[in-house]
């Protein structure tokens, strides 16, 4: 079947329109009259969308794009290579495919990957990319994944799920009964096919809230790219009923930082300190776990405050997120700001304060940037300060 869109002259243009305006281009008089002009401006778009989060397909002819927002919504490919190390097995079925760069990934580990898409329309470019890409051992079905599981009546060793967050009634929703598919109803129905659910969530969803909803979850991992949170995991296993272990991964060009704890323990607890040499700011992905009382125990470092949430140290340690020397401590008056901070520059940052970065820019007149760093936060002893530091 021929596929006007991916004519070689079509192909050619758009790789030479990748990163220009689409707003410009749209004004331009259409060289392809055999293909609407919007469809054209629409594969520039996406595959410029593509170019860092999906090289793999950016670098691959003949590729077909979805539209923007599918490329926007979808794992990115270091994401999807996270996921893929946390499983092991012979099958797979993902009943929620889209773009399906979740399953070309784990089409490098499992001997038969199922992706299974309600858009059928879809569903059919994700097949003709997966050729492209010489995925064979990827097969796709279009239709509701429900029906499919039923039909094809086969155990897998993992099911994944990635429910949409969009609710024709609701609009944009935040509980896990509010999507589809509906994972908390449908439990135990996925457990006839396999003992093993991946489910991915949004940042947004609450972690307690997640938990509210559902049973049998082993691990939670929390999954930040460049200390952006991206997705959440949640690792299900038939009849499991022991601790919950929350995981957290940094993932940035440097190196992958790490950090887990088990929730609820009752081993871990916070030391609190006023502000000694160094100061430590954990990652996004460990904020968004909650578990600060295990950082200090683990770390054996000191918290400012129970809900300041940032720690210090006499001496530097290794630490995943941002390491500062502390290079004066003051308290937050206005002599001490008029002194130390009025009319300069500074990167802000506020834990735990009642100001916000931009009234305090204001009301200082503190230009951003600089290599001064300061956190203004509550001590210990529920004094509001302002530490000034440098960065590690």
């Amino acid at each position: 079947m021929k596929i006007p869109i991916l004519q070689a002259e079509i192909q050619d243009f758009i790789n030479k329109q990748i990163g220009k305006s689409i707003a410009r281009l749209a004004f331009q008089k259409n060289q392809f009259p055999d293909v609407e002009w919007i469809s054209i401006l629409n594969q520039i778009e996406a595959k410029s969308k593509a170019k860092d989060k999906l090289p793999t397909w950016f670098n691959t002819n003949s590729i077909i794009y979805p539209s923007k927002i599918s490329v926007e919504q979808t794992s990115s490919e270091k994401t999807a290579a996270y996921k893929t190390s946390l499983l092991s097995g012979n099958s797979i079925i993902d009943l929620t495919g889209g773009f399906g760069v979740d399953d070309y990934f784990f089409s490098t580990i499992f001997k038969t990957v199922i992706h299974c898409e309600l858009d059928a329309s879809l569903s059919e470019i994700v097949a003709h990319n997966f050729e492209q890409m010489n995925a064979s051992n990827i097969k796709c079905y279009a239709g509701d994944s429900t029906h499919i599981l039923e039909e094809l009546k086969q155990y897998f060793d993992w099911i994944y799920i990635d429910p949409s967050r969009r609710n024709d009634a609701k609009g944009k929703v935040f509980m896990l009964t509010d999507c589809l598919p509906n994972v908390p109803e449908n439990l135990d129905s996925y457990f006839k096919y396999s003992n093993c659910i991946l489910l991915k969530t949004a940042p947004l969803l609450d972690i307690a809230a997640g938990l509210d909803e559902l049973k049998n979850v082993k691990n939670i991992h929390i999954v930040a790219l460049e200390n952006e949170v991206k997705e959440v995991l949640w690792e299900i296993h038939h009849d499991y009923t022991d601790v919950i272990t929350i995981k957290t991964v940094n993932i940035s060009k440097e190196k992958n930082q790490t950090f887990e704890y088990v929730l609820n323990t009752n081993n871990e607890f916070a030391t609190y300190h006023l502000p000694q040499k160094y100061l430590y700011e954990a990652n996004s992905a460990i904020m968004k776990s909650g578990g600060f009382e295990s950082v200090s125990s683990q770390f054996k470092i000191n918290k400012l405050h129970k809900h300041s949430h940032l720690y210090t140290s006499e001496e530097a340690i290794e630490f995943p997120g941002r390491r500062f020397e502390i290079q004066n401590a003051i308290p937050y008056n206005k002599t001490e700001m008029k002194l130390h901070l009025s009319n300069k520059k500074a990167n802000i940052t506020t834990r735990n304060f009642p100001d916000t970065v931009e009234i305090i820019r204001k009301k200082w007149k503190i230009k951003d940037g600089g290599t001064s760093y300061c956190f203004f936060t509550t001590d210990v002893n529920d004094n509001k300060i302002v530490l000034i530091c440098t960065k590690l």
